[in-house]
């Protein structure tokens, strides 16, 4: 066994890993549980949309290394995160690419699965972020509209690109320029989270349904359709299908998208707007067909093959986790070399295969397909050029759009 490759669950673990994640039918799964956390809780940002351009090196502040960084002389890290973000092992004991880690390193990382929602988090560090102090942690993983506002306060330290080698060469470039990071100088992504149509072919009669004006035109989907809570993800998809580009609308943009969903709630076209429930519902066949994210219909899949998705011709949303390192942090040095631990490519497939979602690591599908070769397959997981291609963010939005924005939708969907 290499020393620098973890180990890791068997394939059939990793099934049954899923398949407990989606037992009970109205358990929540992780994705489901973030963005239950309010209509605007993914807020300002998202990815940019494809482009050929690499990353520039990122510039470390003052001209060297901050100087409340202990990383020298303690072998430590801090590293916050979701839960159900992270491998376990075959007996449950221990997180083999964190145990990898250590071994190469010699530093030890204190993990802590203390993120349950984005706006609940920000609280618990914002007075210490604030205050110039340090918040206890090395390592977060937040969603893009937080970090983009962590790193527009100045309270996220920019990395050290000579620690990142890894990732800087292995980031898949659907995920390098967001316009809330240009270049990636403050953050690099746990996982991507695709935004799809989901639909259950028994409840649809066999039918496919493969876009937005499907879901709210087809007769035959009417009080069987499902949108999302999420204004990022259920405004975007339908601009997308208006022909509107997310990363560059105007407010006639974003009034246009409202209407044609209000349109589709006065005519009884949609049955509601869901947060965590929408897995339960779509399995059951209470929906016919929804708006969903990827890593919830991989799960799904598991246990109910009726369970299809499709990739609308006009595009889908994509968004992400982020891992950053807070201004203040102790080990700054120590966390930024876990960042590139993560993008080296059999711990990127590990992680993977255990989490199910999008891998923002390129070149990543030989080593997943020696733990799951369908999984390696999975272009939810790790999507292909033509995927790729049509992959979409919605744009950064200033302060005064995200407020007029949130009002309009929390009206549309009653909240």
């Amino acid at each position: 066994m290499d020393p620098y490759e973890p180990d890791g669950p068997s394939p059939a673990r990793l099934a049954a890993v899923r398949r407990t994640l989606t037992s009970g039918r109205g358990a929540l799964t992780r994705r489901s549980l973030l963005r239950a956390t309010g209509f605007g809780a993914l807020g300002a940002g998202g990815l940019a949309t494809l482009s050929a351009c690499g990353i520039p090196p990122a510039k470390r502040e003052g001209g060297g290394e901050a100087s409340d960084d202990h990383s020298a002389d303690e072998k430590t890290v801090t590293f916050s995160n979701w839960t159900e973000y992270m491998d376990v092992s075959e007996d449950e004991k221990s997180r083999p690419t964190l145990s990898g880690f250590t071994r190469r390193t010699g530093i030890k990382v204190k993990y802590t699965e203390d993120i349950n929602d984005n706006v609940e988090f920000f609280g618990k560090i914002q007075p210490q972020l604030a205050a110039g102090q340090d918040t206890g942690r090395d390592l977060i993983c937040v969603t893009d509209w937080l970090a983009a506002r962590m790193i527009r306060l100045g309270w996220v330290r920019k990395l050290d690109a000579s620690l990142l080698p890894h990732a800087y060469a292995n980031l898949s470039r659907q995920f390098r320029t967001p316009d809330w990071d240009p270049g990636r100088a403050h953050s690099y992504p746990w996982t991507g989270i695709s935004t799809v149509i989901a639909y259950n072919t028994k409840a649809t009669g066999g039918k496919k349904v493969d876009s937005v004006s499907q879901l709210l035109d087809d007769p035959t989907l009417k009080g069987r359709v499902g949108f999302l809570t999420e204004m990022r993800d259920t405004v975007g998809m339908t601009l997308l299908d208006l022909g509107k580009d997310p990363a560059n609308f105007t407010d006639a943009d974003y009034d246009a998208a409202i209407g044609r969903l209000q349109k589709g709630v006065d005519k009884k076209q949609i049955r509601r707007f869901t947060g965590n429930d929408y897995t339960s519902d779509l399995d059951k066949g209470d929906l016919a067909a929804c708006l969903a994210w990827a890593g919830d219909v991989i799960q799904l899949q598991v246990d109910n093959p009726n369970i299809q998705y499709a990739i609308p011709a006009a595009g889908y949303i994509t968004s992400s986790d982020n891992l950053l390192v807070p201004a203040g942090a102790r080990h700054q040095r120590n966390a930024t070399r876990l960042i590139d631990h993560y993008y080296e490519l059999p711990v990127a497939a590990r992680l993977a295969a255990y989490i199910n979602y999008v891998c923002p690591v390129d070149g990543v599908g030989a080593e997943l397909a020696k733990i799951d070769p369908a999984l390696a397959r999975n272009t939810l997981i790790i999507p292909d050029r033509a995927m790729a291609a049509k992959s979409r963010a919605v744009r950064s939005l200033s302060s005064a759009e995200e407020t007029a924005y949130e009002e309009k939708f929390a009206k549309l969907i009653g909240a």
